[in-house]
């Protein structure tokens, strides 16, 4: 499986277990308007963590915050194969 597939099915798994009506999963969507809170975020990244074996918000000296989900997808593949 790509980082792309795993991020993505992460947002869908977190957004049914936590009841959360997810938008769709396209690149350019802002992730403040996904339909999940940070809560569910954060869920993601810890899992994404456990999956992939990293977290780039912890591995980066600089302060990133991505944007959109194509953001969030580039910062996790960047950081796998860094």
């Amino acid at each position: 499986m790509t980082v792309a597939t795993i991020v993505r099915a992460e947002f869908e798994q977190v957004a049914r277990e936590q009841e959360k009506t997810l938008a769709g999963l396209a690149d350019e969507m802002l992730l403040l308007d996904c339909g999940l809170d940070s809560l569910c975020l954060a869920i993601i990244v810890a899992r994404l963590e456990d999956q992939l074996g990293i977290d780039p918000f912890t591995a980066s000296d600089d302060v990133y915050l991505p944007v959109t989900l194509g953001d969030f997808i580039k910062f996790y593949q960047d950081a796998a194969t860094a």
